[in-house]
């Protein structure tokens, strides 16, 4: 006899609601129930769903927006599993003792109960708002200059862009009916009400308030002031991650690094060379005299979207000096680790076994431009909460983080990594994020961090995992050291998409088996494409970047490898053997596999150390 789970009074209204509109099985609310009762601390059955991967927000957002339920904020948040029963408890207690005329969601956010982004996102759900990231782009000049600039920022609200003719608002506080009452007034009965971060919005109004002061860029092919302007707002219009400024014999020619690959940007006469070279010496206090030897400088770059932390090396050519500059966006999005780009079996493991642990050694090795930090910071992220102290070391600081003790290295003031790692130690730490490891003394630094209890995070840059550990080990790193205390190797790429506008089948060539040592049959089933270029991928067939990821947990066996200096072949092949490791390569080639990138881009940026093993094999280790 089958009866209804929905009548059963544990589940909670939503869960009922999703089950209702088919989007949740019998079966999968009854695997999602043993599994909660098998829990050692209590959660919400729509949080194990969450978990499980059976329910997203985006569902629940959807499935509330179809029916008239209502939930209260508060339980929303709890049973979506962003917040506990006890703590939601102890934010009411406190909005009746303390904070008198507060808001809950005010009250969550002062007291570290949860992220104010978080908030945010649950409270869109709730109410139905769309949810964005306010920065300059999106604003809408012509309507904030119809508008008292007093209003906005009493108010905290700004008109933004709409593809559909209407207006969208963004409120820091969409709750707040005088802000809507006024928003609406000044810009018709309409408006599109949406949610942001009060810190963006602030940050927005501000450039807002420097513009109408007049302070503007010079943007022109004229002067020299006006064409390096012109190069870098060109870059970060481009989302480019470096600027090549490279002189020759009869011209200058300027390139940008996109998605991982240098691109032709324009061509300049001869003649701008030096005084171009000496606006950018200016700009980041380097010597103007000097152009026999190598220099290097910092510009923070202001623009009306914000600004950007420029590093700058200048290096002496026999036709003048070649300046490259690496722009680092301070980014206000994190990306969630479980969107990164692991495969299922893969991010299970990262997190159970290397992320979760409270001590042990991290490290996520690739070369410069890999997306390295981000993967580190989408960690922390991902662990962050009121409980723990987390204390970064970094040059320089690109995400900035509430909640997180941040330290940016300053080699010219004498705080560098040395120093700083010697008094990380003393904040009482749960978690340390050193930047890079760079020589013996970062690592041995990390080493003694992770035996004294603490967890830390780190980069490095190495080939692959396995050289990761090598390399500890040429760094004069005792094997002891190293076998107690690194707990996982991540290495990682970033490959080009196919773009997907241009995307068209294709099968994978015979020169292209015979360089990966395969054959066709170990492609069985496999759904290779190419781009054949437009204009949304610049004719270059690719747009935008996905990782790519080789994941090293060490276990007993690769341990005792380590403490016997095995060589690197040998610790690959026990950790193949035993360990369950999938290399870059084939990593790389299930993705190429699934149509996400090609196989040429695999060839050319991934290392080629053992013959791939068939697809079928890898899909069954990786999960997909």
């Amino acid at each position: 006899m089958t009866t209804d789970i929905a009548t059963n009074t544990e589940y909670c209204e939503i869960v009922t609601l999703l089950q209702r509109l088919g989007w949740v099985g019998e079966e999968q609310l009854r695997h999602a129930q043993r599994v909660r009762s098998k829990l050692a601390t209590s959660t919400t059955l729509l949080n194990v769903l969450k978990e499980l991967g059976v329910v997203n927000d985006e569902m629940v957002r959807k499935a509330l927006a179809e029916s008239n339920l209502n939930p209260r904020i508060g339980e929303l948040l709890v049973e979506l599993g962003y917040l506990s029963g006890d703590d939601l408890r102890a934010a009411f207690a406190i909005q009746q003792e303390r904070e008198k005329g507060q808001k809950l969601g005010e009250i969550l956010v002062k007291y570290n109960f949860i992220e104010e982004k978080v908030f945010n996102r649950v409270l869109s759900m709730q109410l139905g708002y769309p949810l964005v990231d306010v920065n300059m782009a999106l604003v809408d000049r012509a309507k904030v200059a119809a508008v008292p600039f007093k209003n906005l920022i009493d108010h905290r609200f700004l008109p933004l862009k709409s593809p559909d003719g209407q207006t969208m608002v963004a409120f820091a506080d969409p709750l707040d009916k005088k802000s809507q009452e006024i928003a609406k007034r000044l810009l018709g009965n309409d408006i599109i009400p949406a949610i942001a971060e009060k810190k963006s919005i602030v940050e927005t109004q501000k450039l807002l308030a420097g513009l109408a002061s007049g302070k503007t860029l010079s943007v022109d092919n004229k002067t020299v002031v006006g064409v390096v302007n012109a190069i870098i707002i060109a870059a970060i219009d481009n989302n480019a991650s470096d600027i090549h400024i490279e002189p020759f014999a009869d011209r200058l020619q300027v390139r940008f690094r996109e998605d991982g690959v240098l691109r032709h940007h324009r061509d300049f006469e001869r003649e701008i060379i030096a005084p171009l070279t000496s606006r950018l010496k200016i700009m980041c206090s380097a010597d103007i005299a000097e152009k026999r030897r190598h220099q290097g400088g910092r510009i923070l770059f202001e623009h009306e979207e914000g600004h950007v932390d420029i590093r700058v090396s200048f290096y002496v050519t026999v036709h003048g000096e070649k300046v490259v500059l690496r722009l680092l966006k301070q980014k206000r999005e994190l990306i969630d680790i479980r969107t990164v780009g692991m495969a299922p079996k893969m991010l299970n493991r990262f997190l159970e076994d290397a992320v979760y642990p409270p001590t042990g050694v991290l490290l996520v090795t690739g070369p410069t431009g890999s997306g390295k930090t981000s993967t580190v910071y989408s960690c922390i992220n991902h662990i962050k909460n009121p409980q723990i102290s987390i204390v970064t070391a970094e040059e320089p600081v690109e995400y900035f983080i509430d909640g997180v003790a941040q330290c940016s290295i300053e080699p010219s003031i004498n705080l560098t990594f040395e120093e700083t790692l010697r008094h990380i130690v003393r904040q009482d730490p749960d978690v340390i994020v050193i930047g890079e490891i760079r020589d013996h003394g970062s690592a041995e630094m990390a080493m003694q961090a992770a035996l004294t209890g603490h967890k830390v995070l780190s980069t490095f840059h190495t080939e692959d995992s396995i050289g990761g550990l090598i390399r500890l080990l040429n760094m004069d790193i005792a094997p002891f050291l190293v076998s107690s205390t690194v707990v996982c190797v991540l290495a990682q790429r970033l490959l080009r998409r196919v773009c997907p506008d241009c995307a068209m089948e294709t099968a994978i060539a015979p020169v292209q088996l015979k360089r990966l040592g395969a054959s066709a049959e170990d492609f069985a089933g496999a759904h290779f494409v190419k781009g054949r270029g437009c204009s949304s991928c610049k004719q270059t067939g690719y747009r935008g970047r996905v990782g790519v990821f080789e994941l090293l947990v060490l276990d007993e066996l690769v341990r005792t490898a380590i403490l016997e200096q095995r060589t690197s072949y040998e610790i690959r092949q026990t950790s193949i053997e035993h360990s369950g490791l999938v290399t870059l390569l084939e990593d790389g080639l299930v993705k190429a596999a699934s149509g996400i990138t090609s196989v040429d881009e695999v060839l050319r940026c991934l290392p080629k150390l053992d013959r791939p093993r068939p697809l079928a094999e890898l899909k069954r280790l990786l999960g997909e």
